[in-house]
């Protein structure tokens, strides 16, 4: 198991095959398919691929670079994070996190993304990351800001939103707020 950083809770490492049935679960969770239903997955063969995917970019060192949440207490796997490219913004990454319903509300989504914005700027370096949540996902936009991440503008249009409500966009740069 490659673990490539631990925070006081998590440990964070490379998605492994055996990880898929509890990946599948935590995506088909109500909360990620009303956020973001593009991010669930269809059946246990597309986690599956998703991990397979993942763990390659990762072996190569390439975006998006999407890791295991294991929580360090039991083991299990409670979410994953990841950086994927913004396109035609050279140096900035988009980050995203998700923690399943069971671990929600207790800051390890906090916790992760600190530790991820920060994993990002010293290993991609990257200048700036990118947060970006439905309108009405309270929840997400509080961890962003927990996490150190302003509040920079709303973006409509975007073929990720889901509802074409808009999307609020936050931003954490290196040395910046969160750091």
């Amino acid at each position: 198991m490659k673990i490539f950083f631990e925070t006081e809770h998590l440990l964070v490492r490379k998605l492994e095959p055996e990880d898929a049935v509890r990946l599948y679960e935590n995506h088909a969770e109500e909360k990620v398919k009303k956020w973001f239903p593009n991010e669930s997955y269809a059946d246990l063969d597309e986690a599956k691929g998703a991990i397979e995917f993942f763990a390659d970019c990762v072996e190569k060192d390439q975006l998006p670079f999407v890791l295991a949440i294991e929580l360090k207490e039991t083991g299990e796997l409670i979410g994953d994070t990841g950086v994927s490219e913004v396109e035609g913004e050279p140096g900035a990454v988009e980050i995203g996190y998700q923690i399943c319903d069971k671990y929600s509300g207790r800051g390890l989504a906090t916790e992760a993304l600190k530790a991820m914005t920060e994993f990002s700027f010293a290993k991609f370096g990257a200048t700036v990351s990118y947060g970006r949540v439905v309108h009405g996902n309270t929840a997400s936009a509080r961890v962003l800001e927990k996490a150190g991440y302003l509040f920079v503008n709303e973006e409509f249009g975007a073929e990720d939103d889901p509802y074409g409500n808009g999307m609020l966009v936050y931003k954490n740069e290196p040395g910046g707020r969160g750091q």
